[in-house]
């Protein structure tokens, strides 16, 4: 079976930053819903389509196809007296964009009075290198089309 809109892909995908930090050893098989539902990064559903069960390939994915480019509107600083007792540097807090959608924000520094946070992914900005095997390919179930995600083994439980 191809890969293509609405089936659902198993895959294991070893990755690396683009300074060659291992960020995932590809040891754990991941299912994803295919053809646009934000399942996967573009650059991997870009690579998939078409292809076929046991369908492998390295890959170098900017950080359009990726995690984007940084955004500095997204790094902002905060009051320390407005910032939650425990969250140490490195931890995330919840908060809301512009627009009032939620939005996660990671504890980059904290110096004396102010607290700064960065709204980028982590990896916003990183090429990524990508190693992808295609384990398993099949026709996504109507209730996974529904929810917009891969239901059962290596995808979303309910």
């Amino acid at each position: 079976m191809k890969i293509e809109k609405d089936t659902v892909v198993t895959v294991s995908a070893r990755i690396l930053d683009g300074k060659g930090k291992l960020l995932d050893d590809g040891k754990t098989a991941r299912a994803y819903l295919h053809g646009g539902y934000g399942n996967t990064l573009q650059g991997i559903e870009v690579a998939l389509e078409n292809q076929e069960k046991g369908f492998s390939t390295t890959l170098t994915l900017q950080p359009s196809l990726a995690f984007g480019e940084r955004d500095e509107s997204l790094v902002t600083s905060i009051p320390k007296s407005q910032f939650p007792p425990g969250v140490k540097v490195g931890g995330q807090l919840e908060g809301h964009d512009d627009q009032g959608r939620r939005q996660l924000f990671t504890v980059v520094k904290i110096k004396g009075d102010k607290v700064l946070l960065d709204g980028n992914h982590p990896l916003a900005g990183e090429d990524l290198n990508i190693t992808l095997k295609v384990l398993d390919v099949r026709a996504a179930t109507a209730e996974e089309i529904q929810h917009g995600h891969a239901h059962g083994a290596h995808g979303h439980h309910h």
